[in-house]
């Protein structure tokens, strides 16, 4: 029988340390929201219920996020971590399992996810725990002796002893519905920082003798979340390292694996090589052969076999055909469609134009608007508009 699973994004926090009139959750990692991110991730999930609690940026999250299969919910005040769950309470299918997840941890995997909502059920809940060798800031894995958790006690309530336990919690887990509602109502607030915290559920759970399982990632990093500019930019990089490693997996011969930025989805074919400094953004296509010199930005384009595009070039919105040459410092604006073996040169605009098959424009040119047929040579100098 199929559990009913609803997913709940809290997304509501300050993110005061980031020191940003921007909400933390559109903070962007790979030139999209860390909340965009965690919410492609549920979706791939086929949750019947995506909910999204937000607070702090007021309407700029919505907004900005977009997205008709999520229902959003307004956490005002914030108290806590567990009073951002119950606001979501009377939009979770009672019956089934609900998942929580932080619009603040984008890199967590979908296959992490599915262990964990394996190891839920209806009388069990689940919790993605990590061994940190330098748990500092983080709510420990209290277990009984024979292994079994006992709680969770956050850094600023634990004793001595209990902060020396290495297991933490990621604050992701995974509860049957109908104990969650009954939980949260009796959540007290008696701590430190006088909020309500939802991992005070898994005492409650133990009390109940509901089991709790843990599940762990096969990466530390899925479990990142961002609190810090700093982080955000460590974050960046092992993003952008996972994305150079899928492609040289692929086949795809990369300069430097540590200089590049991808910014949406980057397909290739065979033979590709790619020069230090690139930037891919939207949905760029390499076909087999093509060779993408330093510091060039490609954008929504696809590139034909064969191709090469010299240093410092921008390319957007284009299409171009084989063996075409662009390049060093072009710029192939929207609209531009090159045919086979065409030749932009250095310091040449192209806009909305279709050049035809063995045409060049070799330097200091722009041409805008226009279609030029095959084999016509564009000198320097020239414009079209």
């Amino acid at each position: 029988m199929k559990t009913h699973l609803s997913v709940v994004v809290l997304a509501a926090g300050l993110g005061k340390r980031m020191r940003s009139d921007l909400p933390k959750v559109l903070h962007p990692v790979a030139g999209r929201p860390l909340l965009a991110h965690v919410l492609d991730t549920a979706r791939t999930l086929k949750p019947e219920r995506l909910c999204v609690i937000y607070g702090h940026g007021g309407e700029a999250v919505p907004k900005t996020i977009g997205g008709a299969d999520i229902t959003w919910v307004k956490q005002e005040p914030q108290l806590g971590t567990g009073h951002a769950v119950l606001q979501a309470l009377p939009h979770l299918d009672p019956e089934g399992i609900t998942l929580v997840l932080y619009g603040d941890v984008p890199m967590t995997a979908r296959d992490t996810l599915e262990s964990l909502l394996g190891k839920a059920g209806p009388q069990r809940l689940a919790l993605l725990t990590v061994d940190l060798p330098n748990p500092h800031g983080y709510g420990r894995i209290v277990r009984h002796k024979a292994g079994t958790v006992t709680a969770i006690v956050e850094e600023k309530d634990a004793s001595a002893a209990q902060r020396k336990i290495g297991e933490v919690n990621t604050g992701i887990m995974a509860v049957p519905t109908r104990y969650l509602k009954d939980w949260l109502h009796r959540l007290e607030n008696r701590n430190a920082q006088g909020e309500y915290y939802l991992t005070d559920v898994v005492a409650m759970a133990v009390k109940a003798k509901v089991e709790v399982a843990t599940v762990q990632p096969a990466h530390d990093w899925e479990t990142l979340g961002v609190n810090s500019k700093a982080q955000l930019a460590e974050l960046e990089r092992i993003y952008q390292r996972q994305q150079a490693t899928r492609l040289l997996d692929a086949g795809v011969t990369l300069a430097d694996p540590a200089r590049l930025d991808v910014r949406g989805e980057l397909t290739c074919g065979r033979d590709v090589f790619i020069d230090v400094g690139c930037v891919f953004e939207g949905r760029v296509n390499l076909g087999d052969a093509v060779r993408v010199g330093a510091h060039s930005v490609v954008k929504n384009a696809l590139l034909g076999e064969g191709s090469e595009v010299l240093p410092f070039s921008l390319i957007e919105e284009c299409e171009t055909g084989r063996r075409c040459r662009v390049g060093p410092y072009a710029r192939l604006r929207p609209g531009t469609r090159l045919a086979d073996d065409v030749h932009i040169g250095n310091f040449v605009e192209v806009k909305n134009s279709q050049i035809g098959d063995k045409s060049k424009a070799n330097h200091l040119s722009y041409v805008g608007d226009a279609t030029v047929g095959r084999d016509v040579n564009i000198g320097a100098g020239t414009i079209t508009c």
